[in-house]
């Protein structure tokens, strides 16, 4: 008995799709190693801000190695396209269930991490220390009146926590507010993260000094959340004597997270903006920032630093802006300070050695810490010092 064969008008519509499949496979290709190509060094520049965590050498070479890949991944599709599309028209009957499997596993990865991760970007871990909790105006605080503890580049160290949510040396040791005061606000580089409480900034700062210190700063915060907390804050204090914030253009990138409450052009308070998790962790793995983004963010950024200074002044209290830069600022990184800085803002730049840092951890080490501090020592010393 002869095998019955299939009629030409089956064979001529498989040819059809298959041919239709090849053109798409190539042009998908071509798509592919054309974006390779664009994206050269100052496009990638652009749109990708530089890294705290991140070395700029280390930056540029996983940059130029995801470019290679997705060139050799065009190019093997242009190629191989025949291959391809003989093995997706083989049988397209599976067609339905691949497609139905990869929504499905979109939406189970989407609801998985909206169990998991119920924090912002900036708030990862919820357990981490030092505890932080939910705060509807600034997106978190420091968990107050605790002593915390954690282990850091091999060393075992306390964060202890006044009620009033300052680092201090112990918890049962509160900011005065009443004393004549230096008020620091930052993030985990001026809170002292893997230092004891007398190696970070703002003790060794206030020792050099002579004047008691307030660590105001708070693991994670942006630009605007520093201003927000010391809008907040700053009224206790009856004799401010500085204000002393930070500014990386290494952490540039997290004033422009809306997954927390921030602030807008106009200092325009909003909600934290929730969107897919998915996302979220494709943004955290891939940090494309759009144009408008980025030049959004640096207006709103000088128009925060502008608004803390003008703030300081308020309150008779001496404004500056410390940037640490360690090791030799490169021209993304100098053009970005210098935009959002400019000549009106009292800053004070601060240059590091590169070695300064924790072990296996990108944060200054206590001899870094020490430098600063004694960069703001300098700045705040030749002022007249109130009576103690």
């Amino acid at each position: 008995m002869q095998p019955s064969l299939p009629p030409p008008h089956t064979d001529r519509r498989q040819r059809l799709a298959t041919i239709r499949v090849e053109r798409i496979t190539a042009a998908f290709g071509f798509t592919l190693v054309i974006a390779a190509a664009a994206a050269n060094q100052p496009w990638l520049d652009r749109h990708f801000l530089p890294s705290f965590f991140l070395p700029r050498h280390w930056y540029v070479l996983i940059e130029t190695l995801v470019r290679g890949a997705i060139a050799a991944a065009g190019a093997s599709l242009v190629l191989g396209r025949s291959r391809v599309a003989n093995l997706l028209t083989r049988e397209p009957t599976m067609t339905l269930p691949v497609v139905l499997a990869a929504v499905l596993a979109i939406a189970g990865g989407e609801i998985a991490l909206r169990w998991i991760l119920r924090q912002p970007t900036e708030w990862l871990i919820r357990d981490e220390e030092p505890r932080r909790q939910h705060d509807p105006q600034l997106g978190w605080v420091l968990a107050p009146a605790r002593t915390g503890r954690g282990t850091v580049a091999g060393r075992s160290l306390e964060y202890a926590v006044d009620a009033a949510g300052y680092r201090v040396r112990r918890a049962d040791e509160p900011v005065d507010p009443e004393r004549p005061t230096i008020v620091f606000a930052g993030e985990s580089v001026m809170f002292g993260e893997g230092l004891a409480w007398e190696e970070s900034i703002p003790a060794q700062a206030g020792a050099m000094v002579g004047i008691q210190s307030a660590n105001l700063a708070v693991h994670g915060y942006s630009t605007d959340q520093m201003y927000l907390r010391l809008v907040q804050e700053l009224p206790r204090f009856q004799q401010p004597v500085a204000v002393v914030s930070i500014f990386m253009t290494e952490l540039f990138g997290r004033n422009l997270d809306d997954d927390r409450p921030y602030l807008g052009p106009g200092l325009v308070w909003h909600a934290a903006e929730h969107k897919s998790r998915l996302m979220s962790l494709a943004g955290l793995l891939v940090p494309y920032r759009r144009d408008g983004t980025v030049e959004r963010g640096v207006r709103v950024t000088r128009e925060v630093l502008l608004a803390t200074t003008a703030l300081a002044r308020r309150h008779a209290a001496k404004p500056l802006v410390i940037v640490p830069e360690f090791g030799v600022e490169d021209d993304v990184q100098r053009t970005l300070r210098e935009r959002i800085l400019g000549s009106d803002i009292p800053t004070e730049l601060v240059r590091l050695d590169p070695g300064w840092r924790l072990p296996w951890d990108r944060h200054p080490n206590a001899r870094a810490a020490r430098v600063i501090a004694a960069a703001v020592a300098a700045r705040l010393l030749p002022a007249p010092l109130p009576n103690h």
